[in-house]
């Protein structure tokens, strides 16, 4: 089966993007709202519908990190409400404060569609994974959790991958069950 792909950004439209998520942020500080984006003041390709994850850093340590694995909204309405959410909605860390603004990298994330693995066990699903390629998002009852691809940068074991996934559902780390639904998916990432 062919690999969902992602969306293609020159860089123009990739630098807007990154300038949506910057304003999206300080309007949260001056006013407690994410950006509203008008549709007649960005590129085409910007308004079409994608999921997307916004994470913060300072000094290459995370400091937010949101997203929707689901297209629901124009691309860059999403990139402006997953930057504010990351900003002020990660509940593990306090709310972005002006002072913290301009030391502050957007890494963003625009995730291709979910494609459904069809897999028989944890071994299954090891043989099938791309490791360093593939962003994963693991479903089981109401416990549910991803990972983008670029986690694989601090986690390069496929099992060690998939036993972080499942602890970070709320699950045990060597948790497998015949209810469990596999999605694997891509994501064009750059930051600024």
């Amino acid at each position: 089966m062919a690999h969902s792909s992602c969306i293609e950004l020159d860089d123009d439209e990739k630098k807007q993007l990154l300038d949506i998520a910057r304003r999206s942020i300080e309007s949260g500080v001056n006013g407690g709202l994410a950006l509203k984006i008008d549709r007649n003041q960005i590129d085409k390709k910007l308004t079409i519908e994608s999921a997307s994850f916004v994470t913060l850093t300072q000094n290459d340590q995370l400091r937010g990190c949101m997203g929707n694995l689901q297209a629901s909204e124009a691309l860059a309405q999403s990139v402006a409400n997953t930057a504010y959410n990351a900003a002020f909605r990660d509940p593990r860390f306090p709310s972005l404060t002006a002072d913290e603004l301009n030391q502050t990298s957007i890494d963003i994330s625009i995730l291709s569609p979910m494609e459904p693995m069809s897999v028989s066990s944890r071994a299954d699903l090891l043989t099938q994974l791309q490791a360093g390629n593939d962003g994963l998002m693991i479903e089981d009852g109401l416990r549910r959790s991803t990972f983008l691809p670029k986690v694989w940068e601090s986690l390069q074991d496929p099992e060690e991958f998939i036993s972080h996934l499942m602890i970070k559902a709320g699950l045990p780390a060597d948790h497998w069950s015949d209810t469990i639904q596999v999605y694997r998916y891509h994501t064009l990432s750059f930051h600024g």
